[in-house]
């Protein structure tokens, strides 16, 4: 790379790897990512750092893992202090925006998570992250008709339409009259889609029916595991399509020469293991979409263990006119507490990924999952207590810190 490109980060909330029609699910409308990945690194192996929202966009943010970062419970707001992608590549001469779901502002703990109270809670100017342009909302999950503020809305101010819809179009606006500026750009937008309530409007996608839902093997048939996650995804894909189609109006409107980053913080269970939520260190919480596109690179698989602590040395090796070096040969994975929501995770846990291995610990060391990936991607047999892995399990216990 030879010049310094404009960069883009797509961030949405709970689309786990699976879920899109490149990735191969059959219940995936996914055609503009679909088109993105044929021009990426399609980086199949991602995984979150911490699969719950507040830590792993506090990771994100800073390149740095929780609790190191400062965000150690649910409700813990990202320090002032703490250093950001922005402040880096603004200090590069970068100009930077975020747009959209921020979810690492101080928030009240006795408010309900969805709805209004958390939507037009207020981020003050010190507590943006250092982005010089900044417009969004803290939290709430209001898929439809977000609350918005920031740089040009002094208060919160509520904008009718699909949340998708809404922040993607603003982001769209603000980035094409950047593109005769002196200065490169760096912007993120953040949506909560495809996030619960999955049975809030999408946008005038029709839900299909749960009984068409193809599901995976590991997901328990027969019974109310099987009912609830059919019922479920029919909401959920119908956001992943109506998210799509906004996806792809914003990556028109920056053009084939931006530098194109999409991802999710995290995934979802939806009933495998008989499991829903995050917070769970399987695959279908911790695994998620990496697509980078790079202007002059060929697009190709990559099957690294990459991580989302890695984007930031990605983004900042782009705006030296560098290409990221490659991702180690494992990644970090973890919860560092247990966040007290129904379905959600309830322990403390740690441990690595590697491209064909899985190591999980509990929180006093002692392995809890160890999974052989390559031969088991469906995470059906848990091997953490076979002689026969002992001695790989001890190698990867010590790289789990």
């Amino acid at each position: 790379m030879s010049r310094r490109p404009n960069i883009l980060w797509i961030v949405t909330t709970q689309w786990r790897a699976s879920a899109c029609g490149y990735a191969g699910d059959p219940n995936a409308r996914t055609p503009a990512l679909d088109a993105l990945a044929a021009q990426s690194v399609n980086y199949t192996q991602a995984v979150t750092p911490h699969p719950f929202g507040p830590f792993a966009r506090a990771a994100l943010l800073t390149g740095v893992l929780s609790p190191a970062n400062g965000v150690v419970d649910y409700f813990d707001a990202l320090p002032v202090s703490a250093r950001t992608i922005a402040q880096d590549v603004g200090a590069r001469g970068y100009a930077t925006a975020f747009f959209g779901k921020w979810g690492v502002a101080s928030r009240d703990p006795q408010a309900p998570l969805v709805g209004e109270a958390h939507a037009r809670m207020f981020v003050p100017p010190e507590a943006r992250g250092g982005f010089g342009f900044w417009e969004g909302f803290e939290s709430g999950f209001l898929l439809n008709d977000p609350w918005l503020h920031g740089s040009r809305l002094p208060v919160p101010e509520k904008f009718l339409g699909y949340q998708s819809d809404v922040v993607c179009e603003r982001a769209a606006t603000w980035l094409s009259a950047q593109t005769s500026g002196e200065k490169p750009w760096f912007s993120v937008v953040s949506l909560e889609a495809p996030h619960p309530p999955y049975t809030a409007p999408a946008a005038g996608v029709q839900a299909r029916a749960p009984g068409e839902i193809i599901l995976p093997a590991n997901v328990p048939r027969g019974g109310e595991a099987e009912a609830k996650a059919r019922a479920e995804l029919s909401g959920y894909y119908a956001h992943i399509e109506a998210t799509d189609r906004a996806i792809g109006r914003l990556l028109a409107a920056v053009g084939p020469e931006t530098t194109v980053v999409f991802s999710s913080v995290h995934g979802d269970m939806h009933g495998a293991h008989g499991l829903f939520r995050k917070g769970w260190p399987h695959e279908e919480s911790v695994r998620v979409p990496l697509l980078v596109r790079v202007a002059g690179v060929s697009s190709r698989r990559d099957e690294g263990a990459v991580s989302l602590v890695d984007v930031p040395a990605m983004t900042r090796a782009w705006t030296g006119g560098a290409e990221w070096a490659g991702p180690p040969a494992m990644a970090r994975i973890s919860m560092p507490s247990v966040v007290a929501l129904p379905q959600q995770c309830d322990r403390v846990w740690r441990g690595v990924r590697t491209p064909s291995r899985k190591l999980v610990l509990k929180a006093d060391g002692s392995p809890w999952l160890f999974f052989d990936l390559e031969n088991d991607s469906a995470e059906l047999k848990n091997v953490a207590d076979n002689p026969a892995h002992a001695e790989e399990i001890a190698r990867l216990r010590a790289s789990c810190g």
